[in-house]
């Protein structure tokens, strides 16, 4: 069978979706499975690469180049193609791609327009759980604990700034944390100790939505629990991100690596109980699918916050998600063929349905 790896995008997020990519392909089990390159460039471009039977050596291989004349280029290079033109029988895609244009349900509503069965979460899931204001609204709906938050568009705060200053002064105190809505991996995430924090925080957001969240910044650990499954969804002990910094933003995460996960978490039983409870709660309120990250704040007082749920998490291998399921005795290699056969079953389920 036949594995179309599709990673790369248009997001902020290019070079993690890369890096998680090169971590998949390390792990698929070749013995069993050919993998097709497919790469969107940062200008979202195609480019259908090499038909791999084994895996590369290096995640700089992946970031395929193409001639426009056609003519062979040094190392992996691939030729530009229209998005239809991945369409194959007896294929799965597998999305490697994180944040917009990838993980918001735009790749799975054209995977499913083509009728090609996929890993991950559908459409109206990847959706909802992008998007951060909606995931607020259906947690609340479910009774999931959340901290307080304020949605601002950014044409309120255009025109009336004194009136968003004072809705999210009068709802919550400094500091405040305020994000795009459409964003992950900590992109545009600012934190306001004052006024004019939040001004610039605003404005940061905005380079990248339209819509910003702005929520109470709490003094809490950061607790994660990694979620996979369809109808029979499972659930992992939690793990925890202890950071050298304030702050957990992108570069933290990713450039200067200063975080450190400690799994599982030292957290009391009751608190993992509602970790797994919640987590498979906001799962099945939002619809979800194959595999998601559910992200959890925990006081000093052990009060729980369902922060977000990813629904295509880093995958490299330093990522939490692999590596709570590898506590859990799931390798890797297993991890990424279970989830592939999950994609298969729902694709299945679906045609059944119809």
């Amino acid at each position: 069978m036949k594995i179309v790896l599709l990673y790369g995008g248009k997001s902020p997020e290019h070079d993690v979706a890369i890096l998680s990519a090169f971590s998949v392909i390390s792990a698929i089990y070749f013995d069993y499975y050919q993998v097709q390159l497919v790469y969107i460039s940062r200008e979202g471009q195609w480019i259908k690469g090499p038909l791999l039977t084994e895996a590369p050596t290096t995640d700089q291989t992946l970031r395929l180049s193409w001639d426009p004349s056609g003519n062979e280029t040094i190392g992996f290079s691939g030729k530009l193609i229209a998005p239809g033109d991945i369409k194959e029988e007896d294929a799965i895609v597998f999305p490697v791609l994180h944040g917009p244009n990838g993980e918001d349900g735009t790749i799975q509503g054209f995977l499913e327009t083509i009728d090609m069965p996929y890993v991950g979460a559908g459409v109206m899931t990847s959706a909802n759980a992008m998007d951060k204001i909606m995931t607020k609204y259906i947690l609340q709906a479910a009774g999931i604990p959340q901290v307080p938050f304020v949605p601002v568009l950014k044409n309120q705060w255009k025109e009336n700034p004194k009136q968003v200053f004072d809705k999210c002064e009068g709802t919550l105190l400094y500091p405040m944390f305020i994000k795009p809505a459409n964003m992950g991996s900590s992109v545009g995430i600012t934190k306001a100790e004052n006024r004019e924090d939040l001004q610039n925080a605003l404005e940061e957001a905005y380079r990248f939505d339209s819509r910003a969240l702005v929520e109470q910044g709490i003094d809490a650990r950061e607790i994660e629990i990694a979620i996979l499954g369809n109808d029979d969804v499972r659930t992992t002990a939690p793990g925890e991100i202890v950071k050298e910094v304030a702050f957990y933003d992108y570069n933290a995460k990713y450039i200067d690596n200063k975080i450190e996960m400690v799994i599982p978490a030292d957290v009391p039983a009751e608190v993992v109980e509602s970790t797994q409870k919640y987590g498979k709660l906001a799962y099945t309120m939002l619809g979800g699918s194959g595999l998601s990250r559910c992200d959890f704040f925990l006081t000093n007082k052990n009060e729980l916050f369902l922060n977000e749920l990813n629904t295509m998490p880093g995958f490299t291998e330093f990522s939490m998600y692999p590596s709570l399921w590898e506590n859990m005795g799931l390798k890797y290699g297993d991890l990424v063929e279970e989830l592939i056969q999950l994609g298969l079953k729902r694709y299945r389920q679906k045609a059944n349905f119809e």
